[in-house]
Order: C-alpha cells, then sequence, then structure tokens
C-alpha cells in the first residue's frame, strides 16, 4: 500500500471518529486527544493530517459536501426523471438522509457553526446556488422554498436533539414533502359577486 492510500484511509478514519465524537459528546468533546483515542491513530499522526482543530473542522466540511453530493446523484439517478422538480427532491432526499445516519455528517454543519462560524461562509455560497437551482425549476418558486426548508427544519431540529416527531412522523412529512401531487399548484376559480353586494 503506497503512502498516499494509506494517508487517505487514515484520513477516512479520523472523520469517521470525529462524527462519532461529535454525536456522543457535542463539539465540545472533539479534541485531538478525543479523536486519538477514538481512531486510534498517534496525536502526531492527526496533528500531521489536519494540523489544528480548524483542520479537522474544514475536513468534516468537505466529506459532508462529498456525502451529499453522492445523496444528490444517487436520488437523481433512481428518481429523477419522475419528478418535475428534481433538485428540489434531491435536495429533501439529502436532509431525509442525514436524519437516518447513526453518525451523520450533518453535524460537522453544526460543529462549524458553533466552533468558527466564518467557515459556514462557503456552504452558504452553495445553498444559495442550490436555492436558485430550486426556484429555477419550480412553477412557484415560493412554494418549492417552503417545502426546502421544511425539510431543512425538520432535519435539523432532529439533528439537535430537540425533535419530539417519532421516526414513523417524521417519515410521514417527508414522504409528505417529497410528493409532488400534494403540492400542485391550483387556481381557483373566482367567485362572482353578487348583484346584493355589489349594490
Amino acid at each position: 500500500m503506497d503512502n498516499q492510500t494509506r494517508s487517505e484511509i487514515s484520513r477516512r478514519k479520523a472523520i469517521e471518529a470525529a462524527l462519532t465524537i461529535l454525536t456522543r459528546d457535542g463539539v465540545g468533546g472533539l479534541t485531538f486527544d478525543s479523536l486519538s483515542r477514538e481512531s486510534g491513530i498517534s496525536k502526531g499522526g492527526l496533528l500531521h493530517q489536519f494540523g489544528t482543530r480548524h483542520g479537522v473542522l474544514c475536513a468534516l466540511l468537505d466529506y459532508q459536501r462529498q456525502q451529499f453530493e453522492q445523496i444528490a446523484r444517487d436520488y437523481l439517478q433512481k428518481e429523477g426523471s419522475t419528478k418535475a422538480e428534481p433538485i428540489l427532491a434531491a435536495q429533501i432526499a439529502i436532509f431525509q438522509e442525514a436524519i437516518k445516519q447513526p453518525y451523520s455528517v450533518a453535524r460537522a454543519s453544526l460543529a462549524a457553526l458553533i466552533e468558527s462560524p466564518a467557515l459556514v461562509e462557503d456552504m452558504k455560497t452553495s445553498d444559495e446556488a442550490v436555492m436558485q437551482a430550486v426556484k429555477d425549476g419550480a412553477a412557484d418558486p415560493d412554494l418549492s422554498l417552503l417545502r426546502y426548508f421544511a425539510a431543512s427544519g425538520i432535519a435539523f431540529h432532529a439533528l439537535l436533539g430537540m425533535s419530539t416527531l417519532s421516526e414513523s412522523a417524521r417519515k410521514r412529512l417527508f414522504d409528505r414533502l417529497l410528493d409532488e401531487k400534494s403540492w400542485e399548484v391550483r387556481t381557483l376559480p373566482r367567485k362572482r359577486r353578487s348583484a346584493r353586494s355589489a349594490g
């Protein structure tokens, strides 16, 4: 095994250990000592790999981005052709999947927000691009954004441990958010004013 492959395996192991720590102990528990214990990688090896705690968070955010992009690609390949708004549907699927993961990569965003809000600035740029793509593909952009933010709200509420919804209730809500027929833009015929109310 060459050095690059060994380095990538160590990096992946460290990132998975960091996600375990974030889930179990929160961002305050993420130290090089705890990361070394959890991953089995020496503290010196981790410092060489990431440099600083900030470097660990950057690596986590990059890993999260890659994971979310893969979820979107998989969803679009499987379901995209059946959806009128495939980009929106893929984003909702990402939020749904983020909750299902035992050591959710979405915790990387929460950790970065707490530890170093400046790290989240890059995420805002990519989120703006996603929201623009959602709006561009929508018959009713406001309704599509409401669905997007409903899905993100359910996900982050659950990831923060604040949700009282059962797993089945969350699944039902995500299914409803993904069901485009439930969200079709309907125009109701205007009621005619009666002669009595006109006078």
